[in-house]
């Protein structure tokens, strides 16, 4: 009996430092996934800026099929 209590034991241990591991690497990947949001935002602001500064300079040319 005390050995299945010990057994227990070790194994709620094992998977307190699992969950312990798991939680942390959420908590990173959470904050990677906001930098690389913020910086998705900013190159899509820059693309807008880049593409009005382009339309700006030649007003007459006209748009690529791509577009």
């Amino acid at each position: 009996m005390r050995h299945d209590v010990e057994n227990i034991q070790e194994r709620l241990v094992e998977l307190e430092i699992r969950y312990t591991h798991l939680s942390q690497q959420a908590e990173e990947l959470n904050e990677e996934v906001i930098l690389c949001h913020r910086r998705l935002d900013g190159l899509e602001r820059e693309n807008r800026r880049l593409r009005d500064a382009l339309k700006s300079l030649a007003p007459d040319t006209p748009e690529s099929p791509d577009e």
